[in-house]
């Protein structure tokens, strides 16, 4: 479902990669007892019943109940959840493929300029009060999103998708050919692919027949939003799951659809569970009171506690670039400085990200050098970026400094009335989180740039680093990501770096902008198609619309009785299908 731009570091995204024995040696599990499940030859097999109880990241508050996300609540740990509820156009499997089988489109077929889109829907799909799911409740999410996306959309709008993927200002037309098949017409030719997992996969079908109750469309849309931190206002989905209860700062509980036209799960329910902090997450995996969770990296060294008891522990990669935000917002006071590029150079080289990787996330964090990161490898990581343009070197950083006129007062960089002086916030209850920023601080210090750290719950940090309106409330920001599964999942940049995009921190520069551009037009080959792609990419690199930090690896853990979380945890996008996960009383497939 696109939906989701934002993505915390610290998010649960089950994205498993097979590498349990690396970890874990796994041969040595010894099975606990599970809820649910029996045993034919010494093999779990699925039978119904059991609770899943998945924890959330430290301090996630679940606020945002709607398929169509705002551009403050757009999260990994709302998208989780809406996910399980609501049932997207497009569903994008572990390959960088379309799941036809998962998806309410069957098929899309367009034209060689790229102009004309014709997606035909499966009719098996029904909305949970019986009404099938037609091209009537995807006109009706397409004028939401039309109007949502408007500059004077009320709060808590805009739509955080405005702007990518040609959504909504390059349609020519949206038209309904009949119940089961709908039309789109661009103004402009663009690159077949980049449009179909940019635009049309924003067009997850909102429950019509429910939900459409006004003549206007502004009323219609300050409906929406008022109701979309209501998580009882779910009461129609197309989705595996149905929701039954929600309180804040404590668990969120979804059942299965009974009237789910995919695979139904055979669990009883599952627990979406707050965590206050990693150390309380980490006594309810060892308690056996948290079934499905993870591994703060800081916490490593105390891993045989869970071994012991066969849990499993499997690094888990995302596509998609960590990061450190500079805020270049109009109005932002710190914009003068971080437009320089020699300045952004200078804080990249300061970061020591392959101690970090060592000392903080034993190994489970690469450096990256760009915006597509080189593990999970896929053909969009461009060669040449296997060599680090920016390797840490703070007498290099501070000598560039200095040589634009930057001298050092009281042992902070000055330049006339100008200080390189900056707060930089960063999410709470990580003790890993904490320990990087830490290390940054000190080795920034080597150059003389002054950074103060301010810790804040994730869900607070989110919503003030994303919001253009309030461009005085930070400076720098750490500890949240960017993943390519949605709005844009083609990852070329356009909603992230090009000037005035809609998840992007202020950056503007017109090359970045014309590189962008290419990577959208239609070409005769694949091949000359990454071509434009690797340029857009190597100069992202180079120029540091944000800092790159480390690929963290979540460390996610499994109890030996829970089956399904890795295989069916969707690694590519960090969506996990889990209708397909279940419970047993056999530990010893777990997987």
């Amino acid at each position: 479902m696109g939906n989701h731009s934002i993505r915390k570091i610290s998010s649960m995204v089950f994205i498993g990669l097979g590498l349990c024995m690396a970890v874990t040696g796994c041969a040595s599990q010894t099975p606990s007892k599970g809820t649910a499940g029996q045993t034919v030859n010494g093999t779990a097999h699925p039978t119904p019943g059991g609770t899943i109880i998945f924890a959330e990241p430290p301090q996630a508050n679940l606020n945002w109940f709607f398929p169509l996300f705002n551009i403050q609540d757009d999260g990994v740990d709302n998208a989780q959840f809406i996910n399980m509820l609501y049932k997207p156009l497009l569903w994008i499997n572990n390959q960088f493929e379309i799941d036809w089988n998962s998806s309410i489109a069957s098929k899309i077929t367009y034209n060689r300029q790229g102009t004309v889109y014709h997606v035909f829907m499966n009719p098996k799909w029904h909305w949970s009060n019986g009404h099938p799911v037609t091209s009537k409740d995807i006109l009706f999410s397409w004028h939401v999103i039309q109007a949502a996306s408007a500059a004077n959309a009320p709060s808590p709008w805009p739509y955080v998708g405005a702007g990518t993927g040609d959504i909504p200002n390059g349609i020519k037309s949206l038209k309904a050919n009949d119940p089961y098949e709908f039309t789109v017409t661009l103004d402009h030719p663009a690159n077949q692919q980049w449009f179909i997992y940019n635009g049309l996969i924003q067009l997850t079908p909102l429950p019509a027949s429910a939900w459409d109750k006004y003549q206007n469309i502004q009323k219609e849309i300050k409906y929406l939003g008022d109701e979309a931190t209501n998580p009882m206002f779910d009461t129609v989905v197309d989705g595996p799951f149905q929701l039954v209860s929600a309180v804040p700062n404590q668990s969120w509980t979804i059942v299965p659809n009974p009237r789910y036209s995919g695979h139904k799960s055979i669990v009883n329910k599952i627990i979406f569970q707050y965590e206050a902090s990693n150390t309380a997450e980490f006594s309810g995996l060892r308690t056996g009171s948290i079934n499905v969770g993870y591994l703060d990296p800081s916490q490593y060294g105390s891993r045989q506690a869970l071994l012991s008891k066969g849990e499993v522990i499997t690094p888990q990669y995302a596509f998609g670039y960590f990061e450190t935000q500079l805020n270049m917002f109009p109005g932002s006071p710190v914009r003068r400085l971080f437009d320089k590029l020699y300045i952004r150079q200078a804080l990249q080289m300061g970061i020591d990200n392959e101690s970090i990787d060592q000392a903080v996330y034993h190994g489970f964090a690469p450096p990256l050098d760009g915006p597509i990161p080189q593990i999970p490898h896929t053909a969009f990581f461009d060669s040449q970026l296997s060599q680090n343009p920016y390797p840490y070197n703070p007498e290099k950083g501070k000598q560039l400094l200095e040589a634009h006129g930057w001298k050092l007062v009281n042992g902070i960089m000055t330049k006339g009335a100008q200080k390189l002086k900056f707060t930089m916030i960063y999410a709470a209850g990580s003790a890993s989180e904490q320990n990087q920023v830490e290390i940054m601080k000190q080795d920034w210090a080597q150059e003389g740039i002054d950074v103060t750290l301010k810790s804040m719950p994730a869900s607070t940090q989110e919503s003030i680093t994303y919001n253009a309106k309030n461009p005085g409330d930070w400076e720098m920001s750490n500890g949240l990501a960017w993943f390519y599964n949605g709005p844009g999942y083609y990852p070329s940049g356009g909603q992230l770096f090009a000037t005035n995009a809609p998840s992007g921190f202020g950056y503007s520069n017109p090359e970045e902008d014309a590189l962008i551009a290419a990577t959208h037009q239609p070409y005769a080959t694949p091949e000359e198609a990454m071509q434009a792609f690797y340029k857009y990419e190597y100069f992202t690199a180079l120029h540091l619309p944000v800092l790159w930090d480390g690929n963290v690896a979540t460390l996610a853990v499994h109890a030996p009785q829970v089956h399904g979380t890795v295989q069916y945890g969707n690694a590519l996008t960090g969506f996990p299908q889990m209708n397909y996960w279940w419970v047993s009383s056999n530990a010893a497939t777990s997987s």
